[in-house]
């Protein structure tokens, strides 16, 4: 018994040995070497959550691209410990993916999952334009891929671009040459060279004259003529409004209903040429991502244009129930007539902090009561308490002054009365009605600057003067 469990932890020790040797463990050397080899590495932070759920699926792609003989080393370095090198690579959040090759860099920007991973290293380890040198050969790729992107002819200016585009936009799809006799007899294209992308059953060349530059053309064709929109494609169609030089508006339907989908399906392909230009069209299935978006609610089914150029969106005015009010709903888009609502204003940018905000305090407490209130509820007793001793204070300090105020007014009352009273006595207490002389004192004193004064008091208004002396003296300790 003792040699099986010495076995299997031996075995156990060998497969992570194995594991840790598939995923690479990459320091500062690593800007010294890496040009050697095509690198994927996972720039991440230890506490980043979004790093911890990758990190299995990590392993998975590193043990996927070995075991297939894929020239793709797979590495990982910790963006927080070597925050020189991850800025040098463009490191802006974690996880970040990119595949080295060379001096360039390659950002991926789709799901993260194996399949789509590795999907990705593939393409982009590879070279930028893939020969197709047989039917054979073309036929299987077109089973492979929903959009292909074909150069036929031979060398010319159009190539070159061809191949500079393939180098900016291997991240997003691939690239093919061939020679005109390897295309089914079907495809008749009207010069060489030329540039073709084969999809939804048909096929589409370039005219520079009438689709601008190459690369927005590429970057516009790459997709289907309607797909099936999430977030993510929604992000990336943004992306391509941008760089074509378009409005950038798009559409989008969300619902599972047949009619409204075959109606959508058929605007697309009937009317590709007046509208695939400007619009995307597909569908979405419900209407939680579309809510948070329009920062509103949509009822299912529902067809609304989405313009992600300012964040403007469209609703029809009534329903939508034929093929010409379709068209119609989307011709007045274009033409201005339709009114648009939402957009990026000073007024929607703080109605989306607001909106931001209390989605997130709402998804916290639906997920966790006790800790949402522990999280908002400690602050605001906080705040409540600092609020309510700094207004106490105040009226405390408010108080203090108007009992003083009035004690100083009622010291001023007695000190008027005690002057009256004084005076009051002074008058009774004069001379004497037979005329006798009153015994005179002669007093004299010294000022503090040296002037001698003298005065005559007597003997009464001596004593009234004593009072009033004592009665300031105590005023004056008081």
């Amino acid at each position: 018994m003792a040699k099986v469990k010495a076995t299997l932890v031996c075995a156990g020790l060998f497969l992570c040995s194995i594991v840790f040797a598939i995923v690479e463990d990459l320091d500062d050397t690593f800007k010294d070497t890496r040009l050697d080899d095509v690198w994927l590495v996972d720039f991440y932070a230890p506490w980043c959550g979004y790093c911890k759920k990758l990190e299995p699926i990590w392993y998975d792609v590193g043990a996927e691209l070995k075991s297939s003989g894929s020239p793709v080393r797979v590495g990982k370095m910790d963006a927080t410990a070597y925050s020189g090198m991850s800025s040098e690579f463009g490191v802006r959040g974690y996880p970040t993916i990119k595949l080295l090759k060379g001096d360039l860099a390659y950002n991926y920007k789709g799901p993260r999952t194996k399949d789509d991973i590795i999907e990705f290293a593939n393409r982009v380890a590879g070279p930028a334009v893939r020969a197709l040198p047989s039917k054979q050969m073309f036929d299987h790729m077109m089973k492979r891929h929903d959009v292909l992107f074909v150069y036929v002819g031979g060398e010319s200016p159009l190539k070159e671009k061809y191949i500079d585009v393939a180098a900016e936009l291997i991240v997003y799809t691939y690239f093919f040459s061939a020679s005109e006799d390897v295309l089914p007899e079907s495809v008749t294209l009207p010069e060489l060279p030329s540039v073709v992308v084969f999809k939804d059953g048909s096929y589409f060349t370039y005219n520079e004259y009438t689709d601008g530059s190459l690369s927005s053309w590429v970057n516009k064709e790459r997709f289907r003529s309607y797909l099936q929109i999430d977030g993510f494609t929604l992000y990336e169609l943004g992306e391509t409004g941008t760089v074509a030089n378009t409005d950038g508006t798009f559409f989008s339907f969300f619902d599972l209903s047949i009619r409204l989908k075959t109606m959508i399906q058929t605007v697309a392909k009937d009317y590709r040429e007046h509208f695939n230009r400007d619009f995307q069209f597909g569908h979405m299935d419900g209407n939680d991502y579309i809510n948070s978006l329009i920062m509103g609610e949509v009822s299912v089914p529902s067809i609304i244009i989405l313009n992600t150029s300012n964040e403007q969106y469209f609703l029809p005015s009534q329903p939508v129930e034929t093929l010409e009010q379709l068209v119609h709903f989307i011709n007045s888009v274009l033409d201005g007539s339709a009114q648009a609502q939402g957009g990026d204003g000073m007024f929607q940018r703080v109605k989306r902090v607001a909106f931001d905000a209390k989605s997130t305090v709402m998804s916290v407490f639906r997920s966790s009561p006790v800790l949402g209130c522990f999280l908002f509820g400690l602050p605001l007793g906080v705040i409540s308490l600092m609020c309510y001793g700094i207004c106490t204070a105040e009226s405390d300090d408010g108080q203090e002054d108007m009992e003083l105020m009035k004690r100083e007014d009622d010291e001023d009352e007695d000190e008027q009365d005690e002057d009256e009273r004084l005076q009051t006595t002074g008058e009774l207490e004069g001379p004497e009605e037979n005329g006798e002389e009153e015994d005179e004192l002669l007093c004299s004193c010294e000022s503090p600057y040296g002037v001698v004064n003298a005065f005559r008091v007597d003997s009464h208004v001596r004593y009234s003067r004593q009072l009033f002396i004592e009665h300031s003296q105590k005023r004056y300790i008081q």
